[in-house]
């Protein structure tokens, strides 16, 4: 289904708009709900484990949504930069039932994806792009996430279109004018947009740390955000630190995002240096209930 641009500025109550509602309505039935606020994980919190592991570590803690990362699907080996171009035709060759595979472990554990982190650069060849897009729906992901290069957009956005996929640009602290940590780069992309669902995949603690404020934005654009990052981190480009000792506002998000009742997946980015990976998430993930209760 398209989306015209017309359709794109009638904004829904929900938090989304046009096709992007489908990401909320497809995570109204997930469980990780907290009164009202669905606590979901990026599967590159642990990065450091298998999928399997992830998977497993997911149920232990309770959490029955996950944004699922590239570096969780692509093999390992292949994501070298000297093996780029074996990357590329991995995407673009790989069966489909592979894929279907994955979708049938996250089935069988209880969980659903509420996006594919799929990250668009300029060195992406079309097929690579159209690629994305069908690996994110044979997934049944109802949308992409993704730390794209800003030049690239155009050559998403023909496709976002086309499928009605919503493709939710990710922001970092670096002021790089080819990629995305403001308000305004977020604003670029969907003017280059055009007609086509792209959308924002906001990430508080990335935005703090570039010094913008991410809770004014979230009030103010609520309406374009498909999921959000949780993470810590001080201002001036400052590093990732443990939940409660940084200036991200990681609790007034989430309190924020219960009263207004906008089923924007809140998803626990772990980053940080912790202990290990499980003891730290168990914190993140006691952290969002202690404030959700």
């Amino acid at each position: 289904m398209k989306i015209s641009r017309r359709d794109w500025h009638k904004l829904t109550f929900g938090g989304l708009a046009s096709t992007v509602f489908r990401v909320a309505q497809k995570n109204l039935v997930a469980q990780s709900r907290y009164n009202g606020v669905l606590i979901g994980m990026q599967s590159y919190s642990f990065r450091d484990m298998s999928l399997d592991e992830g998977i497993a570590t997911m149920v232990e803690l309770g959490i029955t949504s996950c944004e699922l990362w590239e570096g969780h699907v692509e093999p390992r080996e292949l994501r070298q930069p000297d093996n780029r171009e074996h990357l590329r035709r991995w995407r673009t060759m790989t069966p489909l039932r592979y894929f279907r595979d994955i979708r049938n472990k996250f089935d069988r554990a209880g969980i659903e994806l509420s996006a594919y982190n799929q990250s668009f650069k300029d060195h992406f060849s079309d097929d690579e792009i159209e690629r994305g897009f069908e690996i994110t729906q044979t997934l049944g992901a109802p949308a992409i996430t993704s730390s794209a290069h800003m030049s690239v957009v155009p050559r998403i956005a023909q496709v976002a279109e086309r499928l009605g996929i919503p493709v939710a640009m990710h922001n970092h602290s670096r002021v790089d004018p080819n990629e995305f940590s403001s308000p305004a780069d977020f604003d670029k992309a969907i003017r280059l947009g055009g007609a086509a669902p792209i959308a924002v995949n906001l990430d508080i603690g990335h935005m703090v740390a570039a010094n913008h404020d991410p809770l004014t934005y979230l009030q103010a654009n609520y309406q374009r955000v498909v999921t959000l990052h949780l993470k810590d981190r001080l201002r001036n480009q400052g590093p990732n630190v443990p939940w409660g000792e940084g200036d991200a506002p990681i609790r007034e998000t989430l309190l924020l995002l219960q009263k207004e009742q906008w089923d924007i997946p809140a998803n626990i980015e772990y980053e940080y240096a912790g202990s290990d990976t499980v003891t730290e998430l168990r914190r993140c993930v006691d952290f969002c209930k202690e404030v959700l209760s």
